[in-house]
C-alpha cells in the first residue's frame, strides 16, 4: 500500500530544505531514491499504451450562435492572489476578457480576497457587487461558497456562480466545478515519460479535498504509464491556511526537499506559491508541470518557463465564459454538470513543444477517459 506524507511548513526559515529532505517519505513501489537528486538514470519500464478508440471528443459552449452580451454588468470576486496570479485567477479573468471580445460585454468589475480572510469580508464582498448591480456575479473559488449561500438568498434576482463548489442550492446559483483529477491524470502520464529518475513529485497548495483532486489523478497517470514510478507528495500548509496559496518562498522549499530525495520532474497545484517551485526546479536543473493555466506563457513566471514542459488546464476561462454566455441567451440549463475531460473543462498545454514527442500517447489516455474505459479517482488512494 502506498502511503503520502503531508508535510506542513511553518516557517521556511526554520525548517529547510535538509529537514524536508529527512522527514518525508515518497509514495509509491520501487528502491530508494539515489541521494544526488533527480537526474540519475533508473530503470522504468512503461506500461502498454492503450489503443485509443471511440469518437467521443472534447465539446463546449463556446461554439454556436452568437451571444449578445452588452446589456449585462458582471462582477468578478477573485480568490487570494486576483489577477495577475499566473493560474485559477488568472484564467477567470481570461473567460472574462473573452466574453468582452465576442460577446460585447462591456461592463463589469473585479474585486480580491485577502489572505485568511474573516468570511464577513467575502459577504460584504459580493453585497457590494449586487447592490451596485451587477448581475451576474461570479465567485471564483469554493471559499465562497458560504458567502454565496447567505447573500444569493438576500438578493433573490441576481444570478451567482461558484467556481468549484456546487454545494449551494439556490435558484439563482449555479456551481461550476472540474474534473480536476482527468486533467491531472494526463500530466502524470507525462511526467513519468518526461523523467530519468522514474521518481516525480507533487506540490500542493493547501491540504484540502479540491487540491487532494489533482494529486489523485496525478498519481493515478504516473501508475498508469509506469508500475516501477514513485510519487512524493506534499502540502506546503494544512487545511485551513490559506497561505499556501500565496507562499512562493515556502513553495521552494517544499519542492527543493523532493528534487533532494530524487524527484526530477515536480508537478504544483499552489496558486502564486507555485512561482517557488518553478524556481527550485530550474536552479535544480529538472523539470515542473504547471497547473490551471498555461504557465509556459505566463509573464509572472517567464524565468522558469524553460522547465514548463506542460500544465494541467484547468479551463476556468471557458467555464466563466459559458456562464456568461449561458445567462445572457438564458440557457443556463444547458451548461455541464461538471467541466471535464468531454466538456473541455480540463485537459493539458502543448506550449513549447516539450511534450509533443508523447503527444499522441497522452491523447490516447484521453480517449479512454471520456470514453469510461479508464475511471479516475477524485481521492488519493491515501
Amino acid at each position: 500500500m502506498r502511503r503520502s506524507r503531508v508535510t506542513t511548513l511553518a516557517a521556511v526559515a526554520l525548517t529547510g530544505a535538509l529537514a524536508l529532505a529527512g522527514c518525508a517519505k515518497d509514495t509509491g513501489g520501487g528502491s530508494t531514491s539515489p541521494a544526488g537528486g533527480g537526474n540519475q538514470a533508473e530503470s522504468c519500464k512503461k506500461n502498454p499504451v492503450p489503443a485509443a478508440s471511440g469518437t467521443g471528443g472534447a465539446t463546449s459552449g463556446t461554439t454556436g450562435p452568437k451571444v449578445d452580451a452588452s446589456a449585462l454588468k458582471v462582477g468578478l470576486a477573485y480568490d487570494i492572489g486576483g489577477r495577475g496570479d499566473a493560474s485559477f485567477n488568472d484564467s477567470a479573468a481570461a473567460g472574462l476578457d473573452k466574453a468582452k471580445t465576442d460577446m460585447g460585454l462591456k461592463e463589469t468589475k473585479e474585486l480580491t480576497a485577502a489572505p485568511n480572510e474573516p468570511e464577513d469580508a467575502k459577504q460584504s464582498r459580493l453585497r457590494q457587487l449586487a447592490q451596485e448591480g451587477f448581475n451576474p456575479i461570479i465567485a471564483v473559488g469554493f471559499a465562497y461558497a458560504k458567502s454565496v449561500q447567505a447573500v444569493a438568498a438576500q438578493f433573490p434576482n441576481t444570478k451567482f456562480a461558484v467556481v468549484d463548489d456546487d454545494t449551494v442550492t439556490l435558484p439563482n446559483v449555479t456551481g461550476l466545478v472540474f474534473a480536476e483529477e482527468q486533467g491531472s491524470f494526463l500530466v502524470g502520464v507525462a511526467a513519468v515519460y518526461k523523467s530519468k529518475s522514474c521518481r516525480v513529485g507533487f506540490v500542493g497548495g493547501v491540504n484540502v479535498p479540491l487540491i487532494q483532486k489533482f494529486q489523485a489523478g496525478f498519481e493515478q497517470g504516473v501508475k498508469a504509464a509506469s508500475n516501477d514510478a514513485n510519487v512524493a507528495a506534499e502540502y506546503i500548509t494544512p487545511a485551513g491556511d490559506f497561505t499556501g496559496f500565496q507562499d512562493p518562498a515556502k513553495g521552494n522549499v517544499v519542492a527543493n526537499g523532493e528534487i533532494s530525495r530524487g524527484a526530477d520532474v515536480i508537478y504544483q497545484a499552489a496558486g502564486a506559491s507555485g512561482k517557488g517551485v518553478f524556481e527550485a526546479a530550474k536552479s535544480k536543473n529538472v523539470l515542473a508541470i504547471g497547473v490551471d493555466s498555461d504557465q509556459y506563457n505566463q509573464k509572472t513566471v517567464e524565468n522558469s518557463r524553460d522547465v514548463i514542459i506542460t500544465s494541467m488546464l484547468k479551463r476556468v476561462d471557458v467555464a466563466v465564459y459559458d456562464y456568461v454566455r449561458a445567462v445572457a441567451g438564458n440557457t443556463l440549463s444547458t451548461l455541464p454538470k461538471r467541466f471535464d475531460l468531454k466538456a473541455d473543462g480540463v485537459g493539458y498545454a502543448t506550449s513549447g513543444g516539450k511534450i509533443d514527442d508523447i503527444k499522441a500517447i497522452l491523447d490516447a489516455y484521453k480517449q479512454q477517459i471520456i470514453d469510461g474505459k479508464i475511471t479516475v479517482s477524485d481521492k488519493p488512494s491515501s
